[in-house]
């Protein structure tokens, strides 16, 4: 007889583990090889990797149909719809009736096994059939020779999971109820089943973490779950470790094997033995401290312990778990659960404000319930920190957040005065990791924690003791106190040790030297700083220092990409410092003028040019023209002019810039190759591409020579050298430079960074020229799902994309997605750019062309005519985008049967084209073999064939630039 086992994988949602363990269990047993993640799968794992392998290998997937299983936010959802793709074997099994699920119409036409209200072995044989097909006889036929002795029954094995319907519950329990509101934590419940399903001897998890992480929370739910596979589940509540033997003896008795007389020690040594022997029990130690109160204690044999802790110490001897904050995404679906009228907007808002902390969103979720709006409840948790959050303890927990921090901080207070006195100093600082390098460089100037000479322990020592606390997370280069924590403590502060500790805040923020915040190499150190720098900005005010690096700080952000961010900070500064330093002071000035950048860079260009004229104003009034803060003004000016597609007025500012910065500053200080990049640029953007290339190609010899060649100005020149060949009609070489910035950005700057993704956009754009459109096409979806993410919907960058995209889709022969693409950026341009600005004139042109491949005809006519009109009034008449208009133009009318009219526009076109660009330009070709076919069709045959004689041989046509 032939192999008939299967390749089986388990899929089903979170909350049916137990489940999944029994199926996987018998279907093991049956011959089948079964893949079942708790099984295989270890922390650290790539999770989807694991999985798509496992599909992969999977001869039948045996899917555990419940209410929990049709969640569309489960990986359950790509399991299934992977399987169907692959129109590969899905064996449907119904563990509970599906009553509260949305069963996709693909999935309910087919036939399923049920499984819910069965004894175990038929369940069994149940599922058996849904894999192997019919199973036959349950019980085996009498064996028709001679009768024997019954052979013994097999012995058991505790391993074995049992049927979750059919177990119930353990029969020694003390566990308290379920917490209704549970939410989240699927991946760490796995981890902490798998840790347990490691031996077989007893296997003890240990689960530390802060205060109001979870833990107890995590461990309750776990006791809930799997409660069908124990005999024996019993809590302890283990702050008190004096008191272990008396609950020790508490579970004896309930086993019935304690000896009333002979004493708790005694019956703890009873206890621990029995258990030795005893299968299926799980012991749960909550709030255990120090785990050198429990050597000795914890027990050996065939079960399974669980251990929740503040301290991580509790690692050094048994397998742990260290517990962080909720995901964004637990903390959502936990907000909306308990309040099902939030916004995701509000839900989101009060989750960043709460720190993603679960005591604290359970104690926000309680309040709000009872009447209170979300919006107040955000304001008092600003005003009224430590008074909020010692109300609305929420079911199962044993101490408002408010009073855990009281409790944690007195006790260290007690015990370790040194730790105490840094805890309050980590409050006033930012709610990100610390590195313990910034105490230290600082330990001789803080006044609230002094240290002394000979203590080379310091800040190590104190920082354990806040991790044995739960009061911070530490690890051998950072700390982290978490943000209501510091909240809390801030309130306990007296307004005389707040003044002396914002001084030693001071101290630690002032000795720490990121270096040049322009350069990648050091953006690590500005991030770790720059969250603690923000957190003390009243305290700036009155620091020179600390406002020079906070300056620095919002450069760091806008270089790194990060626009919003440092449009939030230095609007905050400009407030604050416009009023307690005035509104003409320098820092104001420059704080002033990062808002205006940070808008520039967010795509807010009418917003960022009335800033930028402002202080532009005040400069000149008060530093005078040539100061290089009112040059770095006037520069950035007339980059938002140039973004606003006022090219002539921007060439004639980066003209006068870059005249006064060679005069005052010389040819290669980096301000002036700036401003002598952004006249390169503007020269190229109003069609003079010969000199901008001359002037670029200068601006990046001496950027490799002054600044390297992998640093962001650099490479900003080398793209925009490229994007200039690729307009003068160089494509293959476009495409080498391209590549190569493009390898570099990614390398220095991230996927991500705004300067990557117009690498890529500027190499998608060549591909295109260059007829690869396939992988054209793939890129710029890429790009532009980045950028909707990163920048959102309406900026500028990212409806550069959705319309390059429009074009390759046009060029696909996709004319009604084009045209759809198209409508809809022109919509979104002419709302946030105006109807003239270059952007919206493109945008009209390709909707254009769409309209013409569609055939029609006469409102393609009417928007080329408007579009040509436009361009010949802004950029003249021998501008690229200008002839790329009237090219187009031409086209049409010939299309309409006006060829006369056809023929006199493509001979002006040409004429222009071989003037601007040059005889061998493609577009000039391009343009050439229009007007010969052109003259064909108005009876001119001798002409055309003349023209073409005279031409190369046609090249793909060539669409306007898409930058």
């Amino acid at each position: 007889m032939g192999d008939i086992s299967e390749s089986v994988f388990v899929s089903y949602a979170g909350q049916d583990g137990a489940w999944a363990e029994w199926a996987a269990w018998h279907l093991r047993e049956a011959g089948h090889r079964v893949l079942l993640d708790v099984w295989e799968w270890r922390a650290g794992d790539d999770f989807v990797e694991r999985m798509n392998d496992a599909l992969t290998r999977a001869t039948a997937v045996v899917a555990l149909f419940s209410n929990n299983y049709f969640d569309r936010e489960r990986w359950t959802t790509e399991e299934w719809k992977s399987v169907v793709a692959r129109r590969e074997r899905l064996i449907p099994v119904t563990i509970e009736p599906l009553t509260g699920a949305d069963v996709p119409a693909i999935l309910a036409g087919i036939i399923r096994k049920d499984l819910h209200g069965l004894d175990e072995s038929t369940a069994k044989a149940a599922l058996l059939e849904a894999v192997s097909g019919p199973t036959g006889p349950l019980t085996a036929p009498a064996f028709p020779g001679r009768s024997t002795p019954d052979s013994p029954a097999p012995a058991s094995d505790g391993r074995r999971p049992r049927l979750p319907s059919s177990a119930g519950m353990p029969q020694v329990w003390n566990v308290r109820g379920r917490n209704p509101h549970f939410t989240g934590r699927e991946d760490l419940l796995t981890q902490v089943r798998e840790g347990l399903l490691g031996g077989r001897q007893a296997v003890i998890q240990a689960l530390h973490g802060l205060g109001g992480i979870g833990k107890t929370q995590l461990a309750l739910e776990y006791a809930h779950r799997f409660a069908s596979q124990y005999d024996t589940v019993w809590w302890i509540d283990a702050e008190q470790a004096e008191h272990i033997s008396v609950h020790y003896t508490e579970l004896a008795a309930r086993l019935g094997i304690a000896k009333p007389d002979a004493g708790a020690d005694h019956n703890t040594r009873i206890l621990l033995d029995d258990l030795r022997t005893r299968e299926r029990w799980l012991l749960i130690l909550d709030n255990a401290d120090d785990p050198r109160d429990f050597d000795g204690l914890l027990p050996v044999g065939p079960g399974h312990v669980v251990i929740t802790s503040r301290n991580p110490d509790w690692n050094n001897i048994v397998h742990s778990l260290n517990l962080g904050v909720f995901s964004r995404a637990d903390s959502l679906a936990y907000l909306k659960a308990r309040m099902p009228g939030l916004s995701l907007q509000q839900a989101d808002t009060l989750a960043d404000d709460l720190g993603d902390l679960p005591l604290a969103l359970a104690q926000a979720a309680g309040v709000v319930c009872s009447g209170m709006t979300v919006d107040r409840y955000r304001q008092l948790l600003t005003e009224k920190t430590s008074s909020l959050l010692a109300n609305g303890l929420p079911p199962g927990y044993t101490a408002s957040l408010a009073a855990a921090v009281d409790i944690a901080t007195t006790r260290l207070a007690a015990d370790h005065p040194d730790a105490a006195a840094l805890l309050r100093l980590g409050a006033f600082l930012g709610p990100d990791p610390v590195p313990t390098a910034w105490l230290e460089n600082a330990r001789d100037h803080l006044a609230t924690n002094p240290v002394e000479p000979d203590d080379f322990m310091w800040p190590q020592a104190a920082l354990q003791h806040l991790a044995r606390y739960g009061l911070a997370r530490v690890d051998h280069e950072t700390f982290q106190i978490h943000r209501l924590t510091q909240a809390i403590l801030r309130d306990q502060t007296t307004d005389v040790d707040t003044i002396a500790v914002e001084e030693d805040v001071t101290a630690i923020l002032s000795a720490v030297a990121p270096g040049d915040p322009h350069t990648p190499a050091s953006w690590p150190q500005w991030a770790a700083l720059a969250s603690h720098l923000a957190a003390r900005q009243h305290t700036a005010t009155h620091h020179p220092h600390l406002r020079t690096t906070l300056l620095q700080a919002s450069v760091y952000l806008n270089q790194s990409g990060q626009s919003r961010a440092a449009h939030d900070l230095t609007t905050s500064l400009h407030d604050t410092w416009a009023n307690a330093l005035g509104e003409d002071h320098d820092d104001t000035l420059d704080a002033a003028f990062h808002v205006a950048t940070s808008l520039a860079h967010r795509g807010q260009y009418a917003e960022a040019r009335r800033q930028h004229e402002q202080v532009l104003e005040r400069r000149r009034h008060i530093l005078g023209e040539d100061h290089p803060d009112t040059l770095h003004s006037a520069n950035n000016l007339s980059s938002t002019l140039s973004s606003l597609g006022e090219h002539v007025e921007s060439r004639r500012m980066d003209e006068d810039v870059l005249e006064r910065r060679r005069r005052v500053l010389g040819e290669d200080h980096p301000d002036t190759l700036h401003s002598a990049q952004n006249l390169a640029s503007t020269v190229g953007n109003l069609g003079e591409l010969i000199e901008a290339r001359r002037m670029i190609e200068d601006v990046l010899e001496r950027r490799r020579r002054v600044l390297g060649e992998d640093h962001p100005d650099t490479l900003r020149s080398a793209q925009n050298l490229a994007n200039i060949v690729s307009d003068l009609g160089e494509h293959v070489e476009a495409r080498r430079m391209s590549e190569d910035v493009l390898e570099r950005c990614r390398r220095v700057l991230g996927e991500d960074h705004p300067d990557t993704l117009h690498s890529a956009q500027s190499l998608a754009i060549t591909l295109g020229n260059l007829g690869e459109l396939i992988e054209a096409r793939r890129m710029s979806e890429d790009v532009l799902e980045r950028r909707r993410r990163l920048l959102g919907e309406d900026h500028p960058d990212t409806l550069h994309s959705a319309q390059n995209l429009a074009n390759i889709v046009s060029d696909l022969g996709e004319h009604v997605e084009a045209r759809r693409m198209s409508e809809d950026v022109l919509e979104r341009r002419r709302r946030l750019l105006g109807e003239d600005h270059p952007d919206t004139l493109h945008s009209a042109q390709s909707l254009a062309i769409a309209l013409g491949n569609l055939g029609e005809l006469i409102e393609a006519r009417r928007m080329s005519e408007d579009v040509l009109e436009r361009r010949r009034r802004l950029l003249g008449e021998d501008h690229p985008d200008t002839l790329h208009s009237a090219q187009n133009l031409a086209k049409i009318l010939g299309h309409v049967g006006e060829h006369a009219k056809s023929t006199r526009l493509l001979k002006d076109t040409r004429v222009r084209s071989r003037r601007t660009l040059g005889k061998d330009h493609p577009f000039t070709e391009d343009v050439t073999h229009d007007l010969a076919r052109a003259l064909t069709a108005a009876g001119r045959p001798f002409e055309a064939a003349k023209l073409r004689a005279s031409g190369k041989p046609q090249q793909r046509r060539t669409r306007e630039k898409r930058r």
